[in-house]
């Protein structure tokens, strides 16, 4: 059942976030910014952690505050990384990502007291990790972030996988609440004009259904205003991670995960573009003053797939100790290469091509172009995928996709074998072995040139 919203609840939320939560964390924003200024950053492989990131975590914190008061002040709804959030935000939903809950649970290592609780219940750890993180968080009211809001609506994508629409229903039987499909052809080769209108009739359907659930009529003003906001992140989140083709690089692919949480969770709000503009200028005072993520940069890599959420600074520590910088991913520059795509004059038209081109809606071919396309243009030696057992379309056709670099383009490519969220399918020993193997050939490969 969806909850009614309430002057007090209106009022409570008001005080506790833009109030209290604001002068709180903006406090501990500032006592973490002394923390990244410490001397013994001096001695490490890497860089001192860009000093944004401390503002980027009071974003992401009051963000997730809000979702604790946000029932009886806002409608509530839950969607999927891929889903067309444009609509909702203009129509003053409050939004969450259950990927990226579960994607914060895996970085503070909840992953594993909490999926047990969907285990428990029945649930196999054959399913997806996140699915089985944020399954499990329903289930017990575990979760770092307090307290995760009711959904009044669910809402899905299949651009990513089919994983998705079976988890969503689970969640939609479980809170009784409507759960809206949005079905995206998979993209072969390229998008026909009968697929993208296949796709704009079901955003049309769909708005009545939201305007229902938040008691109000959309504005195409307000939706065109959001749409807009939602490209300028974009533009500037590729501009942030493009800096990284500078040699040597002011960031890592590292940095990249963790500073995306912004243009998935919050995008379509001013605040993202604020953000990232600040972001770029620090990026741009490294790359002035010849400052590199990885201090003795020797060699220049690609990470496919998603990051490893729980060894996220373990891994860019082991590469920068050879000397190595992870300075793309495909993951993180997939919320960046659509953005042309998004077009405020013809704000559904232009949804519907947007969400019908993520790169796992898209053939295999199309990824590894990308991927050759990145090798070029940022000067890459060597491909890290990571074969994620929880993400399998993501993973599809990785064996093919190295032995294409290793014997086509003579580029080295190591396939790393994990779980992006959950560590019982992972071996620490294991991966600091290939890894190492890696870097030889790789030193190899250079001496041979």
């Amino acid at each position: 059942m969806t909850e009614s919203i309430t002057i007090r609840g209106k009022l409570r939320y008001q005080l506790a976030v833009n109030v209290a939560g604001r002068l709180t964390l903006a406090f501990r924003r500032r006592r973490n910014e002394r923390k990244t200024a410490r001397p013994g950053w001096s001695r490490d492989v890497l860089a001192p952690p860009l000093k944004l990131s401390a503002r980027m975590k009071e974003l992401m914190s009051r963000h997730y505050l809000g979702g604790r008061y946000a029932n009886g002040a806002k409608k509530v709804a839950w969607v999927t990384s891929g889903a067309p959030i444009e609509i909702l935000k203009a129509l003053g939903f409050y939004i969450l990502y259950p990927e990226n809950h579960a994607a914060l649970c895996g970085a503070r290592r909840k992953t594993v007291e909490i999926a047990s609780e969907a285990e428990n219940a029945g649930y196999s750890r054959d399913i997806c990790s996140y699915a089985r993180t944020d399954i499990g968080a329903v289930l017990s009211g575990k979760t770092p972030v307090g307290r995760l809001p009711r959904p009044d609506v669910l809402l899905a994508c299949t651009n990513i996988c089919q994983t998705v629409l079976y988890w969503y229903r689970v969640l939609a039987d479980y809170f009784k609440v409507p759960l809206i499909l949005i079905d995206t052809p998979f993209i072969y080769e390229e998008a026909h004009a009968h697929d993208v209108a296949y796709v704009k009739r079901q955003l049309e359907d769909m708005i009545p259904a939201a305007e229902k659930i938040a008691g109000k009529k959309l504005s195409f003003k307000r939706l065109k205003e959001v749409v807009r906001f939602s490209r300028e992140a974009s533009f500037l989140w590729l501009e942030v991670l493009d800096r990284a083709k500078h040699r040597p690089s002011p960031i890592t692919a590292f940095d990249g995960f963790i500073h995306m949480a912004p243009i998935v969770d919050l995008r379509g709000e001013p605040v993202v573009i604020d953000l990232y503009r600040q972001l770029l200028k620090e990026i741009d005072v490294r790359i002035s003053k010849g400052i590199g993520a990885v201090k003795h940069e020797k060699k220049r890599l690609l990470w496919d797939n998603l990051p490893i959420w729980f060894k996220l600074r373990k891994m860019a520590q082991t590469f920068a100790g050879y000397g190595a910088n992870v300075v793309a991913a495909t993951y993180t520059y997939a919320w960046g290469e659509l953005a042309p795509m998004m077009d405020e004059t013809r704000p559904l038209e232009s949804a519907a091509q947007t969400y019908l081109h993520p790169l796992l809606n898209q053939g295999t071919g199309h990824k590894l172009e990308s991927m050759q396309k990145m090798v070029r243009e940022f000067s890459l030696d060597g491909v890290v995928l990571h074969s994620d057992r929880s993400c399998k379309p993501y993973s599809l056709g990785q064996i093919d996709q190295r032995d294409y670099f290793v014997n086509h383009a003579g580029i080295p490519a190591l396939l790393l074998e994990a779980d992006h969220n959950d560590p019982r399918s992972y071996s620490d020993q294991q991966a600091e072995n290939r890894i190492a193997a890696f870097m030889e050939i790789l030193e190899d490969s250079s001496n041979a040139d």
